[in-house]
């Protein structure tokens, strides 16, 4: 196990200091979908969105809807 991935024992107080009551059965669980999310959130901080514009900078109406284009 690596020392990033979340330990069932540490979902549980996450889960508690975030006021949320967890059941011991599904300290495991959690912390494996946890873990998921995390490598999965990891591969998206990798990519090069350089040339890619703001959120805010998206202006729906300026768009052209061509089927030629």
């Amino acid at each position: 196990m690596s020392a990033a991935e979340l330990t069932p024992p540490e979902a549980a107080r996450w889960a508690a200091r975030a006021g949320l009551e967890l059941p011991a059965e599904r300290h495991a669980a959690v912390a494996a979908v946890a873990d998921h999310i995390h490598s999965v959130v990891s591969v998206l901080r990798e990519l090069d969105f350089a040339d890619t514009p703001p959120a805010a900078a998206y202006n729906a109406g300026q768009e052209k809807h061509d089927a030629a284009a």
